[in-house]
């Protein structure tokens, strides 16, 4: 319990900014998204983690981490799995909230 809050679930516990600060939140949500899209494209396309090793030049391990959100990857391994799968990387502005939101 931090500054007499409790913490019950993974949601408190990332809400929690005296925990999480605002930048971690936005990089750890940005993470595990950019994961779960990089998966389903991957499944789409009918790849196994093998097969997308073999064209991308990534070995398969390395994969494995990156899909279990073991590892933090790198911005040219993203490149290298993301290519084959169709995808890149871009950076946009970010949107500003309505006030009063």
């Amino acid at each position: 319990m931090a500054n007499g809050k409790v913490i019950n679930t993974i949601t408190d516990y990332m809400n929690d900014d005296t925990r999480v600060s605002p930048a971690e939140r936005e990089r750890i949500n940005f993470e595990v998204a950019l994961i779960g899209k990089k998966i389903e494209a991957r499944e789409r396309k009918g790849l196994s983690q093998r097969a997308l090793a073999e064209i991308s030049g990534v070995k398969q391990p390395a994969i494995a981490r990156l899909e279990s959100l073991n590892a933090t990857p790198q911005i040219d391994t993203l490149f290298k799995v993301l290519h084959p799968l169709g995808y890149t990387i871009e950076i946009v502005p970010l949107r500003e909230k309505p006030s009063g939101v």
